[in-house]
């Protein structure tokens, strides 16, 4: 009879748990990565909806769900962040292409991470058939031994 290893076996489920681990970090990895691009895309609204607005009135968010109504005196320049804590200036319109970019490539950084779930999801579904099949096989070898007795 072919007796599973349980050392394979207890193997296979350091594999599964790790890849479960896996699995949750790029999952969170996503979430911050659509986190930043719906923020990137509400940006581009309101600077297109401040270029529009006639008197420059916008609602400014402070905190705890309280708004300020405030007036912009430069709609016309925007400071970005451009990444490791560095800001920069730009003109309205720099800005919102600039924000299109980055939109571009989170899309395409939470594609590649989202194929990399997937597959990670692949080998764990095949580790967890092959654990459930040594365990149908070691049930059966009890059940085989009990019958001869």
């Amino acid at each position: 009879m072919n007796q599973a290893d349980p050392r394979e076996i207890q193997t296979l489920q350091m594999y599964l748990n790790e890849y479960g681990q896996q699995i949750e970090i790029l999952t969170q990895q996503l979430g911050m990565i659509e986190q930043q691009r719906i923020e990137a895309v509400a940006a581009i609204e309101t600077l297109r909806a401040l270029q529009e607005s006639t008197d420059g009135v916008v609602l400014l968010p402070i905190g705890g769900g309280a708004l300020l109504r405030v007036q912009v005196l430069d709609a016309g320049h925007v400071i970005v962040n451009i990444g490791a804590d560095v800001s920069v200036e730009r003109a309205s319109a720099d800005a919102i292409e600039y924000l299109g970019d980055r939109i571009t490539e989170l899309e395409a950084v939470g594609k590649k991470v989202a194929g990399s779930v997937e597959q990670l999801q692949g080998q764990a579904t095949e580790i967890s058939r092959r654990i459930e099949a040594a365990y149908r096989g070691i049930r059966q070898g009890e059940a085989g031994q009990g019958g001869i007795r």
